[in-house]
Formats: structure tokens, C-alpha cells, sequence
């Protein structure tokens, strides 16, 4: 089966493609970018955003990503910080008037005109950088930070993933989910390096993005548990649309984490499970269900290590939750600076700032972000209490406030479709929870709001919860 690049309005097959690159990548040394140097792509999700990644990758170049929507002020420094020498940009891209841009459809066109050649794609020199990407840390519990990352690492995470989870060449990749992020950019690649078909599909228009896939016969689908929940909404409402994933074979989830009934709604409709995993931008992918082993996110990937890890630095038996530390051959260089340097991390054992667990045969289950409350004498962690919550069918998440009795106050921000009630959905969390843990506060909302990554927004979550109650 031939490789190709389903857009939503062109097909590419994977040697087209590669000459594309290729000649983009001559028209952008004749603009002076050589190997080493930093360009930011700021480009959509498109065939476009696709051959200009490989291009610059071909050259060698250091890589800055940013989302195509991000405000041209954000930009401006970024490129300051980043001593980026170029933007790679859509036309209608939020850039600032003295930016250095060349717009992806204007190498396009200049790259047309060339003779297609014989070479391939090498990215051997791309993958000796120790800042072969700088991609950013989603924010969505502080300020996003510039991760700098090697581009031989990178690939060799995305070879081992591709391995545990089982993609094929006949394989046909559906992400929907932003290029410019860790899980995004991993499955156009993964893609590349399996020889497998991929979808760029409009991730933010669902009802496209479905009959896309159905035309396009896609078998993996890898997306956001929020957007997972917007596909069975809308196929709640049109159930014809159930019938474009008729070829699926796998449901691939990632980017927060995953609750229980979502997995059950997804086997209902299609017979499988969501597969779950875990990783971030600074380790790149760590653990992964599949077919095989549907359980929790599944087994560590070959070549990494994972401890559960008390608050004295004891390893924890099976099913204790803990901090969890990972050895990563596969880490992140190191953060970039504010004077576009890159800062070195320790390459040993990896503090994530998460919670979560070990079973009896090492398939792990994330309980969210180690952030400790302290109220009424008690010391809480909000994300294992919305784990515990999401266990019986409540998908909630805590917002602490500031309170000067209490030391914190507790406001819980529930998501229901249906709308239910605050006090309905107090009377369920506190047959659930012990005193101690149960809420000052009850919310109701539809959908949790979400950053551009696909997570819940915890900014904006704070600002619902400041607001009076009416």
C-alpha cells in the first residue's frame, strides 16, 4: 500500500511529498537559513505545515514551534528570546509588522518551479542538535516554558512508541490534534517513520474531521479525552457519523487524563476501548496501553524506567499512590532561556510532578498533578480526589481558593452534558468523599475549558470559581 497525506483538500503520496521538501529546503538556503539556525513555525495543521517541518529538518535547522493562532505580541518575543533569524508563517498568521517572516505557501510556490530530483530526506544533521526542537510546555498550571529537545532522542522515543503500541505501514494516522505540541508533532512523525498514511484533518471542525477519516479509511485515531467526548456527543446527535470510524482499530488517547466512562461510551459505539498514555514535553512518551494490554496507560516503553516514589523518596509497592520519576534516555536537553540559551537538566531520574501508580503487573494509572491543599489541618491532593470522583461517573475538577479560617476553600467544577443541578451533583460527591475532602462549592458546567493543547484550563477553571455565586 502506498504512503499518503490525506489533506482536507489535497492527496499527496509519500515520495511527492519528500520532493516537495526537498525543494523547499533548496529555496530556504538560498534565504540563509543553514544548518544550526533557528526558525519558528508558525503554521496550521496542512500538507504545508508538513513539508516545511521536513524541509527544515532536511537543512538542519533548529526548530521553534508555536501555535498558528498565538498573538503576534507572544510571538515578537519569542523570536527575541529564541533568536530565531526567520518565521515560517501562515498568511493570515498574528505576526507583528518588523517580524522576518517568509510565508509557507510563498516557498511553496517559488519551490514549484524547480526539478523535482532523485535525493531523499536526511536528517542526520537535524539530530545532532541539542536544540533540534524547542517546543513549549502547555501552561496549563503556570507559564509555559521552552523545552529544547534532540532530534535523534525525539525520534528514537517516537521508534520505541511505535513499537509498544503497534502501528503499521498500512496503517492510516488520524490526529486530531495540533501540530505544534508534543503529541501532535510524535504521530506526523511516527507516521514518517512506520511508512503508515496520515490525516491532516480539522481537528477544531469535528463533524469535517469524521467524514474526512471515513474517506480516508483511517485505523488510528489519536486525540484529547475532551475531544473524544465532542466526537460521541456529536455522534449522539448525527449516529450516522459513527460509520467513518468503520475501519478503526485502535482509539489512542493522551494529553490529560482519561476517565472511565469515556472508555465506555467507546466501546459502546465502536467495540473499543480508548487506549491511554502518559508522557509530556519535557520526557517525550513514556507509557502506552494497546490491544494487547488495555489497561491504565499500559506498560513503560522499551529502554525507560518508572518509580513510584513516597514523600521520603521510598519506592512504593504496587497500587500506593506517589510521585512518580522516570530515567529517560529520551529527555529533554534542558529549558530554554531568556537569553535563548539552552539550560541543561539532570539526566537522571526525572521528578514529573505527578501522581499516580504501579499495578500487580506494572501497567501504571496517572491520578493527575501533585498539588498539595492544605485546609482544616489536612493536607489534600485535589487530582487523586477528581481521580477517585471520575471512578463514579463524576467528571470534576477542584479549585482551591484562598481562605482564611479554612486555608483553603474547595470549589468543585463539575462537568455535565446534562446539566444536572449543583445539588445533584454535591449529594454524589459526598456519598463518595469524607468530610474533609467534600466541597465548600459546587459548579455545573457543559465543557470544562480548555487550553489550546486540549486540557482543561486551570486559569479560567480559577476564574469561574472567583465568581460570585448567584
Amino acid at each position: 500500500m502506498t504512503a499518503r497525506i490525506y489533506g482536507p483538500d489535497s492527496v499527496t503520496d509519500r515520495r511527492d511529498l519528500e520532493r516537495q521538501a526537498l525543494r523547499a529546503a533548496d529555496v530556504l538556503r538560498e534565504r540563509g537559513i543553514g544548518s544550526g539556525d533557528r526558525v519558528l513555525l508558525k503554521i496550521e495543521n496542512s500538507t504545508t505545515y508538513v513539508i516545511m517541518l521536513f524541509a527544515l529538518m532536511h537543512i538542519g535547522a533548529s526548530i521553534v514551534l508555536v501555535d498558528h493562532r498565538e498573538q503576534a505580541d507572544t510571538t515578537a518575543e519569542t523570536v527575541r528570546t529564541s533568536g530565531a533569524g526567520l518565521v515560517l508563517a501562515d498568511d493570515d498568521a498574528p505576526l507583528a509588522p518588523d517580524t522576518p517572516v517568509a510565508f509557507g505557501y510563498e516557498i511553496m510556490v517559488a519551490a514549484a518551479d524547480r526539478a523535482p530530483g532523485d535525493g531523499h530526506l536526511d536528517f542526520e544533521a537535524w539530530g545532532k542538535l541539542s536544540d533540534s526542537l524547542v517546543m513549549w510546555s502547555s501552561g496549563s498550571t503556570g507559564v509555559p516554558k521552552g523545552v529544547a529537545k534532540n532530534g535523534a532522542r525525539f525520534l528514537k522515543n517516537l521508534e520505541r512508541n511505535a513499537a509498544l503500541v503497534g502501528h503499521k505501514a498500512d496503517d492510516v494516522l488520524l490526529p486530531l490534534l495540533p501540530f505544534n505540541h508534543q503529541y501532535g508533532l510524535s504521530m506526523v512523525l511516527i507516521a514518517w517513520l512506520t511508512g503508515a498514511s496520515l490525516v491532516i484533518a480539522p481537528y477544531r471542525r469535528l463533524d469535517r474531521a469524521l467524514k474526512l477519516a471515513g474517506r480516508a479509511g483511517a485505523t488510528v485515531v489519536d486525540t484529547t479525552p475532551s475531544t473524544y467526548r465532542s466526537i460521541f456527543n456529536l455522534i449522539g446527535k448525527r449516529p450516522s457519523l459513527a460509520g467513518e470510524f468503520a475501519h478503526v482499530r485502535m482509539l489512542c488517547s493522551g494529553a490529560a487524563p482519561l476517565e472511565p466512562a469515556l472508555t465506555e461510551r467507546a466501546v459502546e459505539l465502536f467495540g473499543l476501548p480508548l487506549l491511554d498514555s502518559y508522557g509530556s514535553t519535557e520526557m517525550g512518551n513514556v507509557a502506552f496501553a494497546n490491544l494487547a494490554n488495555p489497561h491504565g496507560c499500559g506498560q513503560v516503553v522499551d529502554g525507560l524506567a518508572l518509580e513510584v516514589r513516597a514523600e521520603d523518596g521510598t519506592v512504593l509497592p504496587a497500587g500506593e499512590i506517589g510521585e512518580l520519576f522516570v530515567r529517560d534516555p529520551d529527555l529533554m536537553e534542558g529549558y530554554l532561556g531568556a537569553d535563548g540559551a539552552v539550560r541543561p537538566v539532570d539526566r537522571g531520574w526525572y521528578a514529573t510532578g505527578d501522581l499516580g501508580y504501579l499495578d500487580a503487573d506494572r501497567n501504571l494509572f496517572v491520578a493527575g498533578r501533585k498539588r498539595a491543599v492544605h485546609r482544616n489541618g489536612h493536607t489534600l491532593h485535589p487530582e487523586v480526589i477528581e481521580h477517585r470522583l471520575a471512578g463514579r461517573g463524576c467528571s470534576a475538577k477542584i479549585v482551591a481558593v484562598p481562605d482564611q479560617r479554612r486555608g483553603a476553600s474547595l470549589v468543585f467544577v463539575v462537568q455535565d452534558g446534562d446539566r444536572r443541578d449543583a445539588h445533584y451533583w454535591r449529594e454524589v460527591i459526598c456519598a463518595v468523599l469524607p468530610p474533609f475532602e467534600q466541597p465548600n462549592r459546587v459548579l455545573v458546567t457543559e465543557q470544562f475549558p480548555l487550553n489550546r493543547n486540549g486540557k482543561p484550563d486551570h486559569k479560567r477553571l480559577a476564574e469561574l470559581a472567583a465568581a460570585p455565586s448567584h
